[in-house]
């Protein structure tokens, strides 16, 4: 279908003037042959009966533009009636076809006003003045015509632009959601997988030893509630990127915060060892930021996978050479045969912040069930550390252990 071609009111709008247009023109073209003493009255009407038909010709003229204006040159030539509606047909053809179809109508048209011009020898008018005239006319109607097919192809250009810009930036608003939506996921599960496998451990020891006295059972509970309110705070950071203004940065944790992380899971009872051969205020924020999330999720599928397993923490790196962090810990059959403590697992302090260790061996007792996990965390891991240009490797280690280890630049 012809792009440029409309139907509607408008359109049907237009037939009727550019039909007016030929009418009218061939009105005054009868009256002014009416007064002409020299026309024969046959003649005259043949002429009127010419000019009527080629008015009602142009209604066809959407659906057939270059047949209707072939079909009235000859008319147009011999009856000057018809030569408004050659103009309107002529017009037509350069909106609705190729310039080059425009320019062989306009010029197959001149040259059969010009041959008929010279056979009627009319006495009162040059020749020149005829043929200039006519050709006045043809090129102001194709001249118009294919202003107007320049004009509707811009209109249709900057519609079809707009269409696309619109759909462009509705693609681009999902995707925008959608790196939004697995952002708050990986960071949700990075912070409250972190927190809650704290509290599972906490909460298995508290069920391994439900014969405890009354008042460790309070301090385990206090334990408990402490790492529900701990992880509440970080959920309501967490909500607190959806609702802070466009822009607005709150506070991410850096490389700093891996002792906290280290320490944290000493009070839960786990042995970790960590080793820092790297400066921490000296590691990019955005790379720090990365390093923090790996130790994090190293030290979270421990507990949950691994009870009473041993871990090593290793952050090391030099810019120019890049930050290297590796979580690493025994398999977790390495405690399960040592004798379970025979006291309660919880510290004797009655604040839960300042718990003391226990054996990763009470732990392994505590917990007998590791928590379950469906490998989401690694997934959204790996994608962390793509997007800061580094690279991620995770596999279980010939000893029955895991080894989780990444690699992110640090520039020169």
């Amino acid at each position: 279908m012809d792009p440029l071609a409309r139907t509607g009111a408008r359109d049907r709008a237009v037939d009727a003037g550019m039909v007016g247009f030929a009418v009218a023109y061939g009105v005054i073209m009868s009256l002014w042959l009416m007064g002409d003493p020299t026309m024969p009255r046959p003649v005259l009407l043949g002429h009127q009966i010419v000019g009527a038909v080629a008015c009602g010709a142009l209604w066809l003229r959407r659906r057939w533009p270059v047949g209707v204006a072939l079909v009235l040159v000859p008319l147009s030539a011999f009856a000057d009636l018809a030569n408004g509606a050659q103009l309107v047909a002529l017009f037509t053809v350069a909106v609705r076809r190729p310039v080059k179809i425009a320019v062989a109508v306009g010029a197959a048209s001149l040259l059969t006003r010009s041959v008929v011009v010279v056979l009627a020898d009319p006495p009162d008018v040059p020749y020149e003045w005829l043929v200039a005239f006519a050709a006045t006319g043809t090129s102001a109607a194709i001249g118009w015509g294919l202003f107007a097919r320049h004009r509707r192809q811009l209109v249709l250009s900057l519609r079809e632009r707009a269409i696309r810009a619109e759909n462009e930036g509705r693609l681009r608003a999902a995707q925008a959601q959608h790196r939004a939506r697995e952002q708050i996921a990986r960071e949700m599960h990075d912070v409250l997988g972190h927190r809650l496998s704290l509290l599972s451990v906490h909460a298995g020891a508290l069920e391994y030893h439900p014969d405890a006295p009354a008042a460790e059972i309070a301090r385990a509970a206090a334990v408990i509630r402490e790492c529900a309110h701990l992880a509440l705070q970080d959920l309501r950071e967490v909500i607190g990127v959806l609702r802070a203004p466009v822009g607005e940065l709150l506070p991410q944790p850096t490389l700093a915060g891996v002792r906290d992380l280290v320490a944290e899971s000493r009070r839960a009872g786990m042995e970790v060892d960590l080793r820092e051969e790297a400066a921490a205020g000296a590691v990019p924020d955005s790379v720090g930021r990365t390093a923090y999330r790996v130790v994090q999720e190293g030290l979270t599928n421990v507990r949950k996978h691994a009870p009473g397993a041993a871990a090593n923490v290793t952050v090391s790196g030099a810019p120019g050479s890049g930050v290297t962090v590796e979580v690493r810990n025994t398999p977790p059959e390495a405690a399960a045969g040592a004798p379970p403590a025979a006291n309660f697992p919880y510290p004797t302090s009655a604040a839960p912040e300042a718990a003391a260790e226990t054996s990763s061996e009470t732990v392994a007792a505590a917990g007998p069930e590791p928590a379950p996990g469906c490998g989401q965390g690694l997934i959204g891991l790996a994608e962390r550390t793509a997007l800061a240009g580094g690279r991620l490797e995770y596999a279980p280690t010939e000893a029955g252990g895991f080894r989780l280890a990444a690699w992110l630049p640090w520039p020169a």
